[in-house]
């Protein structure tokens, strides 16, 4: 069980690495293709504020990614839960408020790893 723990950890980090590079880098290349709704001519004026919330997601990844190097059962596990409710709480944030697939894609995964973390 502990191998899936990590492998899903992986991931959620993975999908923050992801959305750290397309908001911070990708914003006004890619952004317009992702966000179809969002007006095309908003994406350069935004470009900032985009890079800072990727910035943020890159946070959320590097506490995910710190999970692995802890050696302390105990701690691993908090700062597990820690992370991955932050990402959770931010998943479902964005679903309420911007859109509702941002909760299958960045807050559901975060719950069931956080599942597998506390109960299993």
């Amino acid at each position: 069980m502990a191998i899936i723990i990590k492998v899903l950890i992986g991931i959620i980090a993975f999908i923050h690495l992801y959305i750290l590079w397309f908001e911070m880098f990708a914003w006004t290349s890619r952004g317009p293709k992702v966000f179809r709704n969002f007006p095309k001519d908003l994406f350069l004026p935004t470009k900032a504020m985009a890079a800072n919330q990727g910035l943020y997601n890159g946070f959320l990844a590097a506490g995910l990614i710190w999970t692995f190097f802890i050696s302390n059962p105990a701690w691993k596990q908090n700062i597990s839960i820690f992370f991955l409710s932050c990402v959770a709480v931010a998943g479902i944030y964005g679903a309420a408020t911007a859109d509702r697939k941002i909760f299958f894609v960045q807050a559901l995964p975060a719950m069931v790893a956080l599942l597998f973390v506390l109960f299993v």
